[in-house]
């Protein structure tokens, strides 16, 4: 096996190689990891089958995982100030479905937001399994500000007395005010879950309100922001909360752990703890909001006319193309985004009005404020000038000179 090559496969990697190094990602989902931290997810590792916790393994050969799993655990403690962590879950979804298993019966409602307004398949979309099996109450925006409006969560929740109170967003440019939620959970007596997966990098730094003084539980993804490796999490303040949960991750529903993963995880966090991983979350957060800016001079419809945070939207009818169309027109030109529904959105979710724009990944790159701008006139170009096929081509060797300066 020692010439053995996987030839086909390695022709794909270089591919993959060669489209990350000459395209502009704004995916709001997305970043790139540090070369350690990708060092660690193909180490040894990978090799080893470790089910159960620390001290509790159903497998021989787990002594020097249990460190690993603990050191890790200990870090995000340390980083979010929590009283208890799980960093097995696969991802964030699965973090999410972990909490739903353990607080929550068949048919209990779930007060949520809703996907069209910026919420999160796995909070209870109805083509997601929790809309099978639960009863889902989904809140939205302010029709003319577009931010959530909390006198309408309470009155929701006043209402159908939910069990479970979901605050956070996968496409929602504004803060989220945790105390406000707590304050509505209390007063119907609902479990306050919240699901910080997109702005994880911001709250472990202080740049966006912490939701642990305020909810029951917080999920998270080790990715996106945080720039760690793909991953979630589960926190509590609470440590008898944080172990049914546990029981019901593991043996309840996930089996062996990603401990290659979990190390990555383990590395993430003493990353975040530098200095210069708020610096980057700074800088991630000027680069959205000169982004959101440039495009409202250029006439485009910001939602909510900016953002607090990494990602904002953009409704692109006025532009005369759907969101699928410019997501596709932009792909043509090596620039990566995805398109999105917007709130009190007219058209199907596969077409809709809107795209997302996150900075991210361009940011842990290097990108300033005047590379920003660069960006932003080129996907003004690219939508303007989406019918001169010189024009475009000229565009996508732009993109590639911008890459490579960084």
């Amino acid at each position: 096996m020692q010439n053995f090559k996987d030839i086909e496969l390695q022709g794909l990697l270089q591919q993959e190689e060669l489209r990350q190094k000459n395209g502009i990602n704004l995916i709001a989902s997305e970043n790139y990891t540090s070369q350690e931290v990708m060092d660690i997810v193909g180490s040894v590792f990978c090799n080893k089958y470790v089910e159960g916790y620390p001290g509790r393994r159903y497998y021989s050969g787990c002594a020097i995982y249990d460190e690993v799993e603990l050191l890790a655990i200990e870090r995000f403690k340390k980083l979010f100030g929590v009283a208890h962590v799980n960093i097995q879950p696969h991802s964030g979804s699965q973090a999410n479905a972990a909490v739903y298993m353990a607080l929550l019966n068949a048919g209990d409602t779930i007060l949520s937001m809703d996907l069209a307004a910026g919420g999160h398949l796995s909070h209870g979309h109805k083509v997601n399994w929790t809309h099978q099996f639960y009863t889902v109450v989904s809140y939205g925006v302010d029709s003319q500000t577009n931010l959530i409006d909390y006198d309408e969560v309470e009155r929701l929740a006043l209402l159908h007395k939910p069990k479970l109170i979901i605050a956070g967003a996968s496409a929602y440019s504004r803060a989220i005010d945790f105390e406000k939620f707590a304050t509505i959970a209390q007063k119907v007596g609902a479990i306050l879950m919240a699901d910080i997966a997109h702005i994880a990098g911001l709250v472990a730094t202080g740049l966006h309100a912490s939701p642990v003084p305020h909810a029951d539980v917080i999920t998270m993804t080790t990715h996106k922001t945080f720039r760690g490796p793909r991953g979630g999490l589960i926190m509590t303040c609470n440590k008898e909360l944080g172990k049914k949960i546990d029981k019901m991750l593991m043996p309840g529903m996930q089996g062996g752990a990603l401990m290659n993963h979990v190390a990555a995880k383990a590395t993430a966090a003493l990353q975040a703890m530098q200095s210069d991983f708020v610096a980057y979350q700074q800088q991630v957060v000027s680069n959205a909001q000169v982004m959101a800016q440039e495009f409202v001079k250029r006439g485009y419809t910001v939602v909510t006319g900016g953002t607090d945070n990494h990602l904002f939207l953009i409704d692109c009818l006025s532009t005369g193309l759907n969101g699928r169309q410019v997501e596709q027109l932009l792909e043509s030109v090596d620039i990566f985004v995805n398109r999105n529904t917007v709130p009190f959105d007219t058209q199907p979710p596969l077409h809709p009005s809107g795209i997302r724009i996150g900075t991210a990944a361009i940011t842990t790159l290097g990108a300033q404020e005047k590379d920003i701008r660069s960006i932003v006139n080129l996907i003004d170009c690219a939508i303007k000038y989406r019918s001169d096929q010189e024009k475009l081509i000229q565009i996508k060797k732009d993109v590639k000179k911008i890459m490579h300066a960084f």
